[in-house]
């Protein structure tokens, strides 16, 4: 008789079979959400199907950590985890382990994986972005050479600087090979030693744009050892070299606007500068000039000439102060000989023999001036005003006073 087997035993072995397919174990499957149910246990029951089948799947509440977006019907979706078989019902189906949006939402979610990976590398760091030179003299381009990216930073080049040299790297930016073809422009510009590197294009989708975000690309803007500018899309668009790149311009017009330093605005500090160094020139020779002037006027004066001139004329001076003084101190002694004079009229005994007083002197010539020093017989001489008389004393006499204190 035949083997038979209980439907627990085919089942088990069909989920063994399963358990040792290793591409089960690890797969991705797109399709269409349908029937998505939120269990209140936390799990995720859904259907992803395309036109030709459908797949149940389940992510349990343990896996939902991963899960960036809130699942609806209608979405494409890229589902990865296990194929396994539910033993208890025969059926097999997806136990989901990471869910992604397809076509654009899938390269966001890979955009912000490789963002993350690079942030932690050091990649996107400050300390290991290189300063642009202010005044460049060759300007690298890596992009498109037709479209309007490239007219456009050779326009406003050509309008800031016309001395600037642009080299151009034609590389592909769109597609399988761009990324290969930007990394070689990045190369050979650096080999040349340009001054500074604009890297980019035009805008478009995220798919578009994805050469500027694949990793290869990042390291290559990373160990480039002429300062990058990345100018990929519009103002909106992010790309993972601008996090890595040393400049990030939102358009390649702003990029040349960065890079290139406007001549006119240079012209213009420099006609100021000269204006200002004409200025102190100016100033300068006015403020020696005056000091010569004051040197001039003070060696003049210092001069022995000048000095002669000078006590010649304080010589003068004094001479004429001093003859002041002396005819004021001549007037002033005059004055007071006057006064001197008339006080000694009043004294002068000739005065006195004037207004018919006499005075008596012995015969030794000594003024008389008391009666007992005179003798009766003694000879006197009265001296008048215009003469002497000789007289002999033959009498005297004391005053009535005189004789009482006697």
């Amino acid at each position: 008789m035949k083997n038979v087997y209980t439907v627990a035993q085919v089942n088990s072995y069909i989920k063994n079979m399963f358990s040792q397919d290793f591409m089960l174990q690890n797969i991705y499957v797109k399709g269409e959400v349908s029937n998505c149910k939120y269990h209140s246990s936390g799990h995720i029951y859904f259907t992803i199907k395309d036109a030709k089948g459908t797949i149940a799947c389940v992510m349990f509440a343990g896996n939902r950590a991963g899960l960036k977006f809130r699942m609806e019907e209608g979405q494409q979706v890229v589902v990865g985890g296990s194929v396994e078989v539910y033993e208890r019902d025969g059926k097999y189906q997806l136990y989901a382990r990471e869910i992604i949006l397809d076509g654009a939402g899938y390269l966001y979610e890979k955009f912000e994986r490789l963002k993350r990976e690079l942030l932690e590398q050091g990649l996107f760091a400050s300390e290991y972005k290189q300063p642009l030179p202010k005044y460049i003299r060759t300007l690298g381009v890596v992009t498109a050479p037709t479209g309007a990216a490239v007219q456009d930073i050779i326009n406003i080049t050509r309008r800031r600087n016309p001395y600037v040299q642009i080299i151009l790297y034609p590389a592909i930016v769109q597609g399988e090979q761009a990324a290969a073809s930007i990394i070689r422009g990045i190369r050979a510009l650096e080999h040349i030693g340009v001054d500074v590197m604009i890297v980019g294009r035009g805008g478009g989708s995220i798919e578009d744009l994805w050469a500027f975000n694949e990793e290869a690309v990042a390291q290559a803007v990373f160990d480039c050892t002429v300062p990058i500018i990345s100018a990929v899309g519009h103002e909106t668009d992010t790309t993972i070299i601008d996090f890595v790149s040393d400049l990030r311009a939102p358009t390649p017009s702003a990029a040349a606007e960065l890079a290139v330093y406007d001549i006119r605005q240079l012209e213009a500090l420099l006609e100021g500068c000269r204006n200002d160094l004409n200025a102190r020139i100016r100033n300068r020779i006015e403020w020696e000039r005056s000091r010569i002037r004051q040197v001039r006027t003070k060696l003049q004066y210092l001069s022995p000439a000048n000095q002669i001139r000078e006590k010649r004329m304080y010589a003068l001076r004094m001479e004429e102060q001093l003859s002041a003084l002396m005819k004021q101190r001549l007037m002033e002694k005059r004055h007071m000989l006057g006064l001197y004079t008339e006080k000694l009229k009043g004294l002068s005994p000739l005065d006195k023999l004037n207004q018919g007083f006499s005075y008596v002197s012995d015969s030794e010539g000594k003024t008389v001036s008391d009666v007992k020093r005179v003798a009766v017989g003694d000879r006197l001489s009265i001296h008048v005003k215009n003469g002497k008389i000789e007289a002999l004393v033959t009498d005297k006499e004391l005053w009535k006073k005189e004789k009482g204190e006697d």
